[in-house]
């Protein structure tokens, strides 16, 4: 039986609607959400991940605002920057997108923007809260996959979630999520990575299997329980010399044999991909609730 699809476009299309009535009733309220981009350089990948943001943010109705700056710009330079949006009213929430170029410290540039519009939610100080179960915004890809599951139905409390992978970005704040208190959560969670021993026999005791390993196809049908939900946060370009471009997008997952083996499984592209963008933008309407004293 060949395993259902979980679609982010869907998923984020339920919450599109839902933001857009938050966004109406902050205007009722005389606040117009920001969200500001910073950009460094001209990295391609980035280049499209910037303009897709910055165009939901117009079709939501929200401002949006997109600072370009060469790849030669200074570590003190980006820095003066990020203190003019950490004291600009009208932008409520902002990230500098990464990569940045080698000689600027990623650290210095992320600990200097304020938690309150710390929208990625990679200040050391949202990282805590999110540990301690009291965030103020939710890393945006791994949100985007907790909403995924609930959404779709999926059981999670008391199941066991074996993420795969450990980076700051998805594995640890995956981990965090799903291990709270609370609904979307309540389960038990196994984080495997490269170092770890028998990892396939780790992964073959999943409930829910969410793989952000960045190794195409990496995680192979007899790897998976039969019965699992396969959640791939993998974005990886392979050479394919039948497609027209001659490469294609394949996730972390060994998508045609799994899908054979898993009850419900996320293709690449077009599973979690959509969902990255979306919860950003929930998190940037979070930001101005926050700021306007609007309460949800």
């Amino acid at each position: 039986m060949t395993a259902k699809l979980i679609l982010g476009k869907e998923v984020s299309e339920e919450i599109y609607a839902e933001l857009r009535q938050r966004i109406a009733s902050l205007k009722e309220h005389g606040t117009v959400p920001g969200l500001a981009v910073i950009l460094v350089g001209d990295d391609p990948a980035s280049q499209v991940y910037v303009r897709k943001k910055g165009e939901m943010c117009e079709e939501l109705g929200m401002r949006s605002r997109i600072i370009r700056m060469p790849a030669e710009t200074t570590q003190e330079e980006l820095l003066g920057k990020i203190a003019e949006l950490n004291a600009d009213e009208d932008i409520h929430g902002f990230l500098v997108q990464l990569p940045l170029p080698p000689h600027i410290d990623e650290e210095v540039v992320i600990a200097s923007i304020s938690p309150e519009k710390d929208v990625d939610c990679f200040h050391p100080s949202n990282v805590g809260k999110l540990l301690i179960g009291d965030p103020d915004f939710m890393p945006a890809t791994p949100a985007g996959v907790q909403q995924m599951l609930v959404r779709s139905g999926v059981e999670i409390a008391g199941k066991h979630v074996v993420v795969v992978g450990r980076s700051n970005i998805v594995g640890k704040p995956m981990a965090a999520l799903m291990v709270q208190k609370g609904p979307g959560a309540d389960s038990t969670v196994t984080v495997v990575h490269s170092r770890t021993a028998n990892l396939a026999e780790i992964t073959r005791t999943a409930d829910i299997l969410v793989v952000a390993i960045g190794k195409p196809r990496f995680i192979t049908a007899d790897m998976v329980r039969p019965g699992a939900v396969v959640i791939d946060v993998g974005t990886n370009r392979v050479d394919d010399p039948t497609h027209p471009k001659g490469s294609r997008l394949v996730g972390d997952v060994d998508f045609d044999a799994v899908k054979e083996v898993a009850s419900a499984i996320t293709p690449v592209p077009g599973g979690v991909g959509p969902m990255t963008i979306c919860m950003l933008m929930a998190n940037a309407v979070r930001a101005a609730e926050k700021a306007a004293g609007v309460s949800r």
